[in-house]
């Protein structure tokens, strides 16, 4: 009898503990979940760009002539990210003012020049995310604003609108849980666009090719 007594105390002692114990595993604070990037974005970036136009034609023979152009830029951009375990997919639009040019001498006193005054982009993103980090690649289809010019003797400039394709990879990194910041590479492709010039000039096609390197700052709202 003494003995069951002795063992029903012991096996109450150890319920007693072990509820103690679940009370206050139930008091501890759980582990953080990690960064959620679904959400919609808008903000601004800042960058560098750098590339090469071929401006070619016929003026008594066919010519071609290539300027290298870079400047920087300045826009903004909105987006929507959905996440799924630790992919995410998403749709982001960007508007840019530029300044990239530049000018090739084509004989003395005959200087072809061209100009990105702005540039934008509707593109496809998709990236992995490692809690505030994010690693991703995205593209679309890109329009610019480029001016092609020509002075020799008599000048004449002229801005077409070109459509074409742009690629690129990212990362970003989330500072808090609203505030984004980050950077990419971004390689555009706007395509030949035909020009009809003056009397005085040459008709010409041109050719714009472009390289970005960018800073961007976001909100998450």
């Amino acid at each position: 009898m003494r003995r069951l007594t002795f063992a029903s105390a012991g096996f109450l002692a150890l319920l007693s503990g072990s509820a103690r114990a679940a009370d206050l595993g139930s008091d501890l604070p759980m582990t953080a979940a990690g960064f959620d990037w679904t959400g919609y974005y808008a903000g601004m970036q800042a960058g560098y760009g750098w590339g090469r136009s071929e401006i070619t034609g016929d003026d008594g023979g066919p010519f071609s002539v290539k300027p290298d152009i870079d400047g920087g830029f300045v826009g903004g951009h909105v987006a929507g990210l959905w996440q799924f375990d630790q992919a995410v997919i998403g749709a982001e639009a960007d508007l840019n003012y530029a300044s990239i040019d530049g000018t090739a001498d084509a004989g003395p006193g005959n200087t072809f020049g061209t100009d990105v005054k702005w540039f934008g982009s509707i593109n496809a993103k998709a990236g992995y995310a490692m809690d505030r980090v994010l690693i991703y690649g995205i593209g679309g289809v890109a329009f610019a604003g480029i001016e092609t010019s020509q002075a020799a003797g008599s000048t004449f400039a002229r801005t077409r609108t070109s459509t074409g394709w742009t690629l690129g990879a990212g990362v970003d990194y989330a500072l808090t849980n609203n505030v984004v910041v980050g950077a990419q590479y971004r390689y555009y492709d706007f395509g030949k666009e035909h020009f009809d010039a003056p009397d005085t000039f040459a008709d010409r096609d041109q050719d714009v090719k472009l390289q970005t390197l960018g800073v961007n700052f976001s909100y998450k709202f």
